[in-house]
C-alpha cells in the first residue's frame, strides 16, 4: 500500500454497474472512466476499493457540476446457501454458497466507509439526469477521505450528457407486490396507517424502476401458499354477507388506487380469481357476517362450488360498475389462476367459461406456458415462460407477454445472485427483438419461505429458505426508512432504459436498422437464449446506440 503524503493509499478503480466485486477474489476488470445518459435517464457506476490494511471511518467526497443528481450507496454482502440447481448451466458467476454483492444501502456519513484487509469492495453511484440538464461532458470526481482528514483515494468518472430525452416506457411491466410481506416484516397490522406509508414508499420504488403496473389484491392472492396453508389477509374489497345476499364496499379500493395514481402506476392487475396451479379452488375471501369476521372461501372452496359462482358473478358485476365509474376500463387487467398445466385444463375452462363472458373486453393475463391454452381459446393474452415462448412467437400471437421465475435456470436470461448482471442486462434488449408488450416476474418483495410457510429476514435468508434460488424472490430489502434497492433492481432498470432507447433510436432510422446494429458481429440471432456473454458488449453496444442516438438528435 503506497503513501502519499504520508497517509496509506487505498487502491481504486472505476468500473461499470455489470460488474460484482466479491470480496474474496481478484478484481480482473478493467477500469471503465467514461460513459453516457440521455435526458431523464438513471446512470450508474461503481467505485471499488481496496486495503491492505484495516481503514476505519473512511469518508466519501463527491465534487461535480451534476452533485445534486447523485447519491452515493455502498454495495454490501448478502448470504446466499441455495445458490443454483445441481442442473444449472455455466453462465454463472460462481456456484458456492457465500457472500455475494447485493444491498445497496445509502452512504451513512456517521458511519462511514470500511477498508477491510485485502478485500475489494465497492461504491455505487447513481445520477439521475434530470430532463432539462445541458448536454455536454461531466466529471465526476469521487474522494475517499481517512479519519484524519487525508485524501486516500481518488477516482473520476466523465459522463456524457446527450441532448436527447428517454421516451416513455412503452412495455407493461409488472413484479409481484407483497403487501402481507411488508406487515409481517415491519410488524404493523395490515392496512394501518403505518402499512399505507410504506405500501406507498415501495410502490415508488418499483415505478421509479420501470414497474408500471401493480398487482392489487381484491382478495389475498393466492400465490406461492402450500395447499391448505394460508397467508396474512390482505383484501382490499369489504364484503358484508347478509343472509344469502353479499354487500361489497370498494373505499380501501379506492385509496390504493389513488396512492397509487399519484407514485405514476399506470395498470392495475387485479388479484387471482382462483388458486395457483390450476384454478381447483377459490381463493381466501373475507366477510363481515352478523357483525363478526368470517371467511367466507378458501381452500376447501372448489373452484365450480355454487356459492362461490354466486359471490363471484354478483362481486365482478359490481367491480365492473365500479371501474367503469372511475374511468379506468383501459387500465385494468384480470387473473384466473398462475401456471396452470395441461392436467389443469378442465378446471381452468371452467373457470374461463365462467369469467370470461362478465369480463368481455377486459383482458385476462395469466403465467402459463402451454400453447394449448390459447390454442383452445381458453385465453386471449397468454404470459409463456421464457424459455418455452417459441410456439407462441412461431404462431404470431398478438400482444404477448413473458415472464421468467426460479425454474428458467439454464440458457435464457435471470438476475439469480451468482449470474453475471449482464445475464440481467440483456432482457430489455431481448424484449426489444421479440416485440413484447409486456413482462411478469413473481418476486418484488417475497419475504417467506417457499409456499409462505414462514417469515425471512431478507439480509439473511435470500433463497425463500432454500426454496429458490438465491436472488429469485425478491429485488429490494426492508430498511429502516423504507425500500434498499439492489444491484439486480438497479441493472434491470438499465435493462428497461435500454429497451426505451432501442424504441427511440427507431423512431429515427428503422426497426430492421435497430435488430442489425443489436445483432451486428453475433453468431447468431438475438434470442432468449442466444445473446452475448461477454459484459463489456453491453456497455460498448449502449454507447454505440448513444452515439447513433446523439448524431440524430444534433442533427435536426
Amino acid at each position: 500500500m503506497e503513501k502519499l503524503n504520508g497517509a496509506l493509499q487505498l487502491e481504486t478503480r472505476c468500473i461499470s454497474s455489470l460488474i460484482k466485486v466479491f470480496a474474496d477474489e481478484e478484481l480482473l476488470t478493467a477500469a471503465v472512466t467514461r460513459g453516457s445518459a440521455l435526458l431523464g435517464e438513471s446512470y450508474s457506476f461503481q467505485v471499488a476499493y481496496r486495503a491492505d490494511v484495516l481503514m476505519r471511518q473512511l469518508q466519501v467526497r463527491v465534487e461535480s457540476e451534476l452533485e445534486q443528481a447523485l447519491t452515493v450507496r455502498t454495495v454490501e454482502l448478502v448470504p446466499a446457501n441455495m445458490v443454483s440447481y445441481h442442473d444449472a448451466d455455466e453462465y454463472v458467476l460462481r456456484s458456492t454458497p457465500g457472500l455475494y454483492p447485493d444491498a445497496l444501502i445509502p452512504f451513512d456519513a456517521n458511519r462511514g466507509l470500511t477498508g477491510y484487509p485485502s478485500q475489494w469492495r465497492s461504491l455505487w453511484i447513481t445520477v439521475e439526469v434530470p430532463i432539462d440538464a445541458k448536454a455536454g461532458l461531466f466529471d465526476i470526481r469521487i474522494y475517499l477521505i481517512n479519519d484524519s482528514g487525508e485524501q486516500v483515494g481518488e477516482e473520476t468518472f466523465t459522463l456524457e450528457v446527450i441532448a436527447a430525452a428517454l421516451p416513455e416506457q412503452s412495455l407493461i411491466h409488472t413484479e409481484w407486490f407483497h403487501v402481507d410481506c411488508l406487515a409481517t416484516y415491519y410488524k404493523t397490522d395490515v392496512f394501518s396507517e403505518y402499512h399505507w406509508h410504506l405500501i406507498e414508499q415501495y410502490i415508488q420504488t418499483a415505478v421509479k424502476h420501470g414497474m408500471n403496473m401493480i398487482l392489487t389484491p381484491l382478495f389475498t392472492p393466492p400465490l406461492d401458499t402450500e395447499i391448505g396453508g394460508d397467508r396474512p389477509t390482505v383484501q382490499l374489497v369489504q364484503v358484508e354477507r347478509v343472509g344469502d345476499d353479499y354487500r361489497f364496499t370498494f373505499e380501501k379500493l379506492k385509496r390504493w388506487i389513488a396512492l397509487c395514481d399519484r407514485s405514476g402506476v399506470k395498470y392495475f392487475e387485479f388479484s387471482h380469481l382462483f388458486t395457483q396451479w390450476g384454478a381447483k379452488h377459490a381463493p381466501k375471501v373475507v366477510a363481515t357476517v352478523d357483525g363478526q369476521e368470517k371467511q367466507l372461501f378458501g381452500w376447501d372452496t372448489d373452484s365450480t362450488d355454487s356459492e362461490y359462482t354466486k359471490f363471484l358473478t354478483l362481486f365482478l358485476h359490481e367491480l365492473v360498475s365500479f371501474i367503469k365509474e372511475n374511468g379506468l376500463e383501459k387500465r385494468v387487467y384480470f387473473h384466473l389462476s398462475d401456471e396452470p398445466n395441461l392436467a389443469d385444463m378442465d378446471t381452468y375452462r371452467a373457470a374461463s367459461e365462467l369469467i370470461g363472458p362478465i369480463l368481455e373486453g377486459f383482458p385476462i393475463i395469466d403465467a402459463l406456458s402451454e400453447y394449448e391454452f390459447y390454442e383452445s381459446g381458453l385465453i386471449k393474452h397468454p404470459i409463456p415462460a421464457s424459455n418455452a415462448i417459441q410456439p407462441f412467437l412461431e404462431h404470431g400471437v398478438e400482444g404477448l407477454w413473458s415472464y421468467y421465475c426460479c425454474a428458467q435456470y439454464k440458457l435464457v436470461s435471470n438476475r439469480f445472485l451468482h449470474m453475471p448482471s449482464s445475464r440481467n442486462r440483456v432482457l430489455g434488449m431481448q424484449l426489444y427483438k421479440l416485440k413484447l408488450a409486456g413482462f411478469l416476474h413473481w418476486g418484488y418483495n417475497f419475504w417467506y419461505a417457499q409456499f409462505s410457510k414462514y417469515p425471512i429476514n431478507p439480509f439473511q435468508v435470500t433463497d425463500a429458505g432454500g426454496g429458490f434460488p438465491a436472488g429469485d424472490a425478491f429485488l429490494v430489502y426492508p430498511g429502516a426508512e423504507g425500500p434498499i434497492e439492489s444491484i439486480r433492481l438497479e441493472v434491470l432498470a438499465e435493462a428497461l432504459q435500454d429497451l426505451r432507447a432501442l424504441e427511440l433510436l427507431e423512431r429515427s432510422t428503422s426497426r430492421e436498422a435497430v435488430i442489425a446494429l443489436l445483432e451486428d458481429g453475433l453468431e447468431q440471432e438475438l434470442s432468449f437464449e442466444a445473446y452475448p456473454r461477454e459484459t463489456e458488449w453491453y456497455i460498448r453496444k449502449r454507447e454505440e446506440i448513444n452515439r447513433l442516438i446523439g448524431e440524430h438528435a444534433n442533427s435536426k
